[in-house]
């Protein structure tokens, strides 16, 4: 059996980003054939991908590929941060993304079904999966189309970002539309609108509200203007264009900030990992 040296090694481990343990026993086995013990590590761990399924995957990251016309945005979530910061990891991320842009696809499974290196996007990330040896999944995959405005917001510096915002628009001023998009980041709306809201969520809202005010004692007469009340404060928590601007110092909502910069939201996408 050849000797294995620390430099095939560090080799193997810069390639596949697989841990120390795990290089030296694949090159030992493959008597040190840098190409055979990859063939090596990528069997194996294709063998425990299943037992990996219901393993939490609560970190990873966003990433976002703006184009002419289409910003595509990606949630690729992992078991831990050391996975979620190594350089392999968030290679896997662009390369997952450069695919799904290429391939135009618009949801997840059109995503995960996407070409990619002689394979599927699926199959690229089970693959790089088997290799890590944690659960590697692409979560969630947001396609805005037009002009856009993004924001990636890092929780901590020394991982990847962690919450990802694409707000598309109509109007001129990037400078407003980016403000917005760093507004969402912390508010996390739901809705544009109002009138997105469905009716089904509003009355059910209604009701709720309608029973604390009863419970709370409020007088039968007052019930009406009360209930309207808090059904306002619940479209402000939920509605974008109702919530008062975070980063505005004159405190004014998102909706007067963009009719100020004389700009249009048409709809946004938030991706936060683990979320």
């Amino acid at each position: 059996m050849a000797a294995v040296s620390m430099a095939a090694v560090k080799e193997l481990r810069e390639r596949l980003g697989a841990g120390m343990v795990d290089s030296k026993n694949a090159l030992t086995e493959a008597d040190g054939d840098i190409e055979k013990a990859i063939e090596i590590l990528r069997l194996k761990g294709l063998k425990g991908v299943a037992k990996r399924e219901g393993r939490e995957a609560s970190e990873g990251l966003v990433a976002v590929k703006q184009g002419d016309d289409t910003t595509v945005m990606i949630e690729l979530v992992c078991e831990t941060d050391f996975v979620a910061k190594n350089e392999k990891f968030g290679a896997l991320g662009e390369r997952v993304l450069d695919a799904i842009t290429a391939a135009g696809a618009k949801n997840l499974e059109e995503a995960l079904a996407a070409p990619a290196e002689g394979k599927t996007v699926g199959e690229v990330i089970t693959d790089e999966a088997a290799i890590i040896g944690e659960r590697i999944e692409l979560r969630r995959v947001a396609v805005t189309e037009g002009s856009t405005a993004v924001y990636l917001h890092r929780t901590s510096k020394d991982l990847p970002p962690q919450i990802g915002v694409v707000v598309g628009y109509t109007g001129d001023d990037a400078k407003a539309a980016l403000s917005i998009a760093q507004h969402i980041s912390f508010a996390d709306p739901v809705y544009v609108t109002r009138d997105e809201v469905p009716e089904a969520e509003v009355e059910k809202e209604r009701e709720l509200v309608t029973e604390i005010s009863k419970n709370e004692g409020k007088p039968e007469a007052a019930l009406p203007k009360i209930v309207e009340g808090r059904l306002n404060a619940f479209f402000k928590q939920v509605v974008l264009n109702e919530q008062i601007h975070a980063l505005d110092e004159e405190k004014r909502t998102v909706a007067k900030v963009a009719e100020a910069a004389g700009i249009t939201v048409n709809g946004f996408a938030r991706c936060k990992v683990g979320s």
